[in-house]
């Protein structure tokens, strides 16, 4: 049987992206290959978000080029996004879940359904309106039916900024398992505690530039740039 087709390696060559007079990204040339996860860190304004979208198929650059495992383009079918601050569809976060799974058997939705909540602790919540559950609700909410989709990529932005340290606790223990299963996950996150403990590698941003790629383990005990040396010992970079 042959293999289905892959989105990875997703691969930027000399990408910028200019909003009017600003400059959002400048030339950035990066890999996003399958395996562990990796790690966006920088301070905010340093593209982090824009990069993601451009690598969800959901912006097209100014200038360089996305490749999408070899391919010019994508249908993002295969990705799915759980951005800052979700969308809740007006209906209860089973339902919310329950949307991702058109092609499912109402049975087998179920049951999927219900399994996705009970990893990401909601279970106790499928009936209640999605839009009335509190903000990290709705973020795990969001987990669960991004991975609803079995993608084979998952992007997540800031996914736990505004979690208590127990919800926290569960989006990392969910994010780890996806991982386990062959997902490949992109996670931009200012909470270095989050990059060392998920990342296998990271991409440091800066001013719409990548200054520095490597194994976690090796950026975050010897640093290879004054910038982001000066970013984990917690000074302003700008």
């Amino acid at each position: 049987m042959r293999a289905p087709p892959s989105d990875l390696p997703i691969v930027f060559d000399q990408v910028s992206l200019q909003a009017g007079e600003v400059a959002i990204l400048r030339g950035v040339s990066m890999v996003l290959r399958p395996g562990a996860p990796t790690a966006l860190i920088g301070p905010n304004g340093a593209g982090k978000t824009t990069l993601i979208r451009l690598a969800a198929s959901l912006m097209v650059p100014t200038s360089g080029r996305v490749t999408w495992g070899g391919k010019p383009g994508t249908d993002g079918a295969r990705f799915a996004v759980v951005f800052q601050r979700p969308v809740m569809l007006r209906r209860s976060a089973a339902a919310n879940v329950a949307y991702a799974l058109p092609r499912c058997p109402a049975g087998e939705r179920r049951l999927r359904t219900n399994e996705l909540l009970l990893q990401v602790g909601l279970a106790h919540l499928a009936q209640r309106p999605a839009r009335r559950l509190s903000g990290g609700e709705q973020q795990r909410l969001a987990l669960a039916r991004a991975l609803a989709r079995e993608p084979e990529v998952l992007f997540l932005d800031e996914p736990t900024a505004s979690l208590d340290p127990a919800s926290t606790k569960t989006v990392e223990d969910v994010i780890r398992t996806a991982a386990a299963s062959g997902t490949k996950i992109v996670i931009a996150t200012q909470n270095l505690g989050q990059a060392r403990r998920l990342a296998a590698d990271v991409s440091f941003m800066l001013r719409g530039r990548v200054h520095e790629v490597g194994a976690a383990e090796q950026f975050f005990h010897a640093p290879q740039t004054a910038e982001a040396a000066a970013f984990l010992n917690g000074d302003l970079v700008v």
